[in-house]
């Protein structure tokens, strides 16, 4: 038969497992969420993907000056966490965000074309492809963050 033999003072043990037992999951994946959040936010600071690929630049970006998926940053500002004790999310309402993420051909709905200022001028296409430039997913510095906060606050209750 195999066993465990624990002797001893339990008081600081027994106290440790009881805060353990304490943890609050919907607090600490709102934290944990957050953390992938802030690396979310930063990949469209550094314009790259989560593997640490660059995005393609966009026209207007390479034309106008200024930084791939931000003229307006109603994207950027857009990405929220939703946390609950069994997990998180983090994510975006724009529906644009989809062909961002993944890529894709956009095409007109009607005979006029879709609408683009360039260089000042407007141009007319019928349809136009958006190469993907993914913002969401979870990067190795992300998976540090997440377990730094993670060890941050379970360690915060066995002290």
């Amino acid at each position: 038969m195999t066993g465990v033999r624990v002797e001893g003072d339990l008081g600081r043990f027994q106290d440790t497992i009881k805060n353990l037992s304490d943890i609050e999951m919907k607090e600490l994946n709102q934290l944990l969420g957050e953390a992938v959040r802030t690396g979310t936010i930063e990949r469209f600071e550094n314009s790259e993907d989560p593997e640490g690929n660059q995005w393609r630049n966009s026209i207007r970006a390479n034309t106008e000056g200024g930084k791939t998926l931000v003229q307006s940053a109603g994207l950027k500002n857009s990405i929220s966490v939703t946390a609950t004790a069994k997990g998180f999310a983090v994510g975006t309402n724009k529906k644009y965000a989809a062909i961002h993420q993944f890529g894709g051909t956009i095409r007109a709905k009607s005979k006029k074309g879709l609408i683009f200022k360039i260089n000042g001028k407007f141009a007319r296409k019928q349809e136009v492809e958006i190469p993907a430039r993914p913002f969401l997913g979870i990067s190795d510095s992300d998976k540090k963050e997440v377990k730094s906060t993670m060890d941050e606050y379970i360690g915060e209750l066995i002290r």
